[in-house]
């Protein structure tokens, strides 16, 4: 099958947040709402700058296909290395003092630093991060491609800054993440659909955090057994959700390490004949499959908790 350049790649790492279920918000709405904060490319003495970009170069904020959503948080940062303002600084400072003959007090050193880096900025290299949101209105997702809490909460910022009372809450389940983990681990089970891998990290709150580390390695029950007696509970575990994805699972419920596997690649559309037509097939695929893969994580932690007011807020 012949590839076009602009496929969607999936996303890795999935903080997950929850809206109404339904969440009745159209594209055109979306666009509006992002629309006055969308990214500019920022000025010679700007640090940084940050804003919604397009997600096809298109223009467009919000790519949307079978009421989903695909968001683009960019971010631009100045690369100016704070050990370089600090040698400009002082070169520039032993000069002012050979010419006055006395040393700058710190005001002075701070308004020089502060002279030296509006300097140094112009010739500063920039970086862009693109982080992608995926808002799924049937389901009532917000997702959120980022492995670090502090990237998704820039991205939050953002959202909760472009979208006035955004309905947007944490996703609360029956059994504690942790608890299911080191069951499944003492048991040798997975929950069903699921398969467990053979990544796992098991810690001890109760001896200084002693951690235990599996990678790559077969979880002997014996061994985990012997680890959770021990009173270490797991705290990242890699399993894989119905033969399709493999993914690694933790205790604030992020999604870590998401790996489509051969089956599901597989089934992109071969009829696909240019880049949008593969984007949207690929777009259509993705959603459908992690919006299972999460209704099934839930049901294995013993259901969603709030549901009530999920749908109440819908109606």
């Amino acid at each position: 099958m012949v590839r076009f350049a602009r496929t969607l790649m999936w996303f890795k790492n999935l903080q997950l947040h929850r809206l109404p279920i339904p969440w009745t918000v159209t594209p055109e709405q979306m666009e509006k709402w992002l629309a006055p904060h969308a990214f500019q490319p920022g000025s010679s003495v700007e640090m940084q700058t940050q804003g919604w970009a397009s997600p096809r170069d298109n223009d467009a904020l919000v790519y949307s296909i079978n009421r989903q959503m695909l968001l683009v948080f960019r971010t631009e940062k100045k690369l100016l290395p704070a050990s370089v303002v600090t040698q400009v600084t002082k070169a520039r400072a032993l000069e002012v003092e050979e010419q006055q003959g006395f040393k700058l007090g710190r005001k002075q050193m701070r308004e020089l630093k502060e002279q030296v880096t509006d300097e140094l900025l112009p010739r500063a290299f920039s970086i862009r991060r693109d982080t992608r949101v995926w808002i799924d209105t049937v389901h009532g997702w917000l997702v959120i491609d980022a492995a670090s809490q502090a990237v998704a909460d820039e991205v939050l910022g953002l959202l909760v800054k472009s979208i006035d009372q955004l309905p947007l809450a944490s996703v609360r389940v029956a059994q504690s993440p942790v608890a299911a983990m080191t069951e499944w681990l003492l048991s040798g089970e997975a929950p069903a659909g699921f398969t467990l891998d053979q990544d796992t990290e098991l810690r001890s709150p109760a001896q200084g955090n002693a951690t235990v580390r599996y990678v790559g390695h077969a979880l002997d029950v014996d061994d985990m057994r012997r680890h959770i007696e021990a009173g270490k509970q797991c705290m990242r575990l890699a399993m894989t959700w119905d033969d399709r994805v493999s993914f690694v699972l933790t205790p604030s419920l992020t999604i870590k390490r998401i790996t489509p596997l051969d089956v599901i690649k597989d089934a992109s559309d071969p009829t696909a004949q240019n880049d949008d037509e593969v984007f949207d097939s690929d777009m259509t695929l993705m959603t459908g499959e992690l919006a299972r893969m999460f209704a099934d994580i839930v049901e294995a932690l013993g259901g969603e908790q709030g549901d009530a007011m999920l749908q109440a807020a819908a109606a």
